[in-house]
């Protein structure tokens, strides 16, 4: 018979290997710190300008950064900062680098949603915020998954619940609280409504006083943010279950959204959320504070089943809190939720397989302009990225064949591709 010491204890022994596997991965004292881009990806794969025109712009203006040089003098090296620096400073053939962005408009909120295990969620939404950062988007990643594998994927391994979706969460709860019971205090008729009590157990966590910024954790790319998940957060399901109760008119679906609404509309261009693999507090939370779904699945039938399965249970579930539109306060957004875009996206796609290919078109069959028109391919190169924690865009390709490592990238530069021209084309919605 087996208990909960002997998890206990099998978790222990795999702690041992998680430490291992992070030191051959990240620097020895266990953060994760980001590479140099070669000369070569910064002008033909990042700026997309032939690399003589790149090289001979850096020649004629000496006071662009310049990058480390290799011994051989062969090669430049430039970090995420000085790729941002020469964005901002270069122009080629008059135009600017920098990457489109409507003005007076917040952040785009994009969901990577889906019910299947294994889909390619996480995989999808690190590799679009790293393509984004590296396009020059400021980016915040919300880890809405208890698994964490996101955040770990980022270099967060020591996080506590309270700074995790479930601190947004109940935060929000009691921030809501006080308001309604102002409001009820305060009413013209001058009768007092009746108060609703936050437990001690709850309020003495002290939850309500912290910052929004106390949430947001840096990454080892500059430009990348994340609120990020632990295993802990996992009770946040029973925990809003409980909530609800002491509340029943906290919108608790408007939670996250509520707090996104006060970052500065200018604090990120894009915002991304990696959802758990069920229809929860969590994930309606996520999809509820979107502007765009983003459904990644992958290319067999059960995948297609799962995707099936999923979007009839988030419909159902929209539409339950669509019945109380008229009494949920939920922040500056509004029920009916609206999408500006859903897009699905095929992972793990391999091109010379028949069922792969069978698959895609039976998608692009039953969903048409909603599917993406570029799958994300299966190569080693992806497979490698997911063994270490890292996206393609953080592997060196001096590691492995140019050849294999351009394929990976070009696989998720034309995801990537498709991405912002769905963003850029919904931007102005809303």
């Amino acid at each position: 018979m087996y208990t909960h010491v002997d998890l206990a204890r099998l978790q222990a022994q795999s702690l041992k290997m998680q430490s291992w596997i992070r030191q051959q991965t990240f620097s020895p004292e266990n953060t994760k710190t980001l590479r140099r881009f070669s000369s070569w990806e910064v002008s033909e794969l990042v700026f997309r300008i032939n690399q003589s025109t790149f090289r001979g712009r850096l020649a004629a203006e000496p006071d662009l950064p310049g990058g480390e040089v290799e011994p051989d003098g062969r090669q430049r090296w430039f970090s995420l900062d000085e790729i941002n620096e020469l964005r901002r400073r270069m122009k080629i053939n008059r135009k600017s680098l920098m990457p489109p962005r409507p003005a007076g408009k917040r952040a785009f909120r994009a969901a990577v949603a889906n019910f299947k295990g294994g889909a390619g969620k996480t995989t999808v939404a690190l590799h679009l915020a790293h393509a984004a950062a590296l396009d020059g988007y400021r980016v915040l990643v919300v880890d809405f998954d208890p698994q964490a594998t996101l955040s770990h994927s980022m270099g967060l391994t020591d996080v506590v619940e309270d700074f995790t979706v479930w601190g947004i969460m109940a935060r929000d709860l009691m921030r809501e609280t006080d308001r309604m019971n102002e409001a009820a205090t305060g009413a013209v008729s001058g009768t007092a409504l009746p108060q609703r009590r936050i437990p001690a157990s709850i309020r003495d966590l002290g939850l309500d006083r912290l910052r929004h910024s106390d949430f947001i954790k840096p990454t080892a790319w500059s430009t990348v943010d994340i609120i990020p998940s632990c295993a802990n957060a996992a009770f946040v399901e029973f925990a809003s279950a409980q909530y609800r109760h002491l509340n029943p008119d906290w919108s608790f679906f408007a939670a996250v959204s509520r707090y996104l609404d006060g970052l500065g509309d200018d604090d990120y261009d894009l915002i991304l959320f990696d959802c758990p693999p069920a229809i929860g507090y969590q994930s309606m939370n996520a999809v509820f504070a979107a502007d765009m779904l983003y459904i990644p699945s992958g290319p067999g039938y059960w995948e297609y089943d799962s995707t099936t399965s999923f979007i009839g249970q988030l419909a159902e579930a929209l539409e339950d809190l669509d019945r109380f539109a008229s009494t949920f306060p939920a922040g500056k957004e509004s029920l009916t939720k609206a999408f500006t875009d859903i897009r699905f996206l095929m992972t793990r796609y391999e091109p010379g397989n028949d069922l792969h290919r069978a698959m895609f078109e039976a998608f692009r069959k039953v969903f048409g302009e909603h599917v993406a028109e570029h799958p994300v391919e299966m190569t080693r190169a992806v497979e490698q990225s997911g063994r270490f924690l890292s996206s393609v865009y953080e592997i060196d390709y001096r590691e492995m064949t140019r050849e294999t490592w351009r394929r990976a990238r070009a696989s998720f530069d034309r995801a990537y591709d498709e991405f912002r021209s769905s963003v850029t084309a919904a931007w102005d919605k809303i």
